[in-house]
């Protein structure tokens, strides 16, 4: 067989000819819009999807709720743990040994890290748990303090008020928690 010499190859450069770029963007199936009235750039993200529809709407106060709560609980735990005997005494009106308190305030400030991550993040399953850990948290809390108030059979202002902001800040976190497991409408 005998062989001819090729021809040299011409190099079309496409980014120049707009035509030959949009007919390989209709044959690729970018460029144009889809179903839900997505417009992908690529090939990668229309497979992959845009991630714009897994961005989370997050209800109106969360960030702030969070910061908050992460503030309170870092706070408290900083007293229980510098300072037990006092921080009992002003709520409960009795003396206890300091090293329960201090274990008090180790699993506080544990949370407390737990929401601290919460408030950086942009997942919403990170979200919803570090909510879920929060409601947990102050659930628990309501009925130790509760079973505890009625077994010393007395109620101090400050244990009332600790029972009062137990219960507000766990219907607050169960509505953000709540709120942010429901779907979103398309639009």
């Amino acid at each position: 067989m005998a062989s001819k010499p090729h021809p040299p190859l011409m190099k079309k450069h496409s980014q120049t000819d707009l035509v030959s770029r949009l007919k390989t963007r209709k044959v690729l199936g970018v460029g144009g819009e889809d179903d839900d009235g997505e417009v992908h750039r690529s090939k990668i993200s229309q497979v992959l999807g845009n991630e714009i529809k897994f961005s989370v709407r997050e209800p109106l106060g969360l960030r702030f709720w969070i910061l908050i709560s992460a503030v309170l609980f870092t706070s408290a735990a900083l007293l229980a743990l510098a300072f037990p005997s006092q921080l009992y005494e002003i709520i409960f009106e009795l003396t206890t040994t300091r090293i329960s308190i201090r274990l008090y305030g180790g699993a506080l400030l544990s949370i407390s890290l737990i929401l601290w991550n919460g408030l950086y993040t942009a997942e919403k399953v990170i979200i919803q748990w570090t909510l879920l850990t929060e409601a947990c948290y102050f659930g628990v809390q309501f009925l130790v303090t509760s079973v505890s108030l009625l077994e010393i059979g007395s109620l101090s202002n400050g244990a009332a008020l600790l029972l009062l902001s137990e219960v507000f800040c766990l219907l607050v976190t169960l509505s953000y928690y709540h709120q942010l497991g429901r779907r979103a409408k398309k639009i």
